[in-house]
């Protein structure tokens, strides 16, 4: 399935923003580490409980 979108199996170099290796969050095909993702989280639909 994966291959049927352009998209390789396995894990990818680093995050697509910044090309850190560490703290990568790949679940649903974000690929950004988690310093990225705390940036773009709010614009992207993810909010923040507690």
């Amino acid at each position: 399935m994966a291959r049927d979108h352009g998209e390789s199996i396995g894990r990818t170099v680093g995050c697509r923003r910044c090309g850190r290796k560490r703290g990568m969050i790949r679940r649903h095909g974000l690929r950004l580490c988690r310093q990225c993702f705390r940036d773009v989280a709010p614009q992207i639909g993810f909010k923040k409980f507690s």
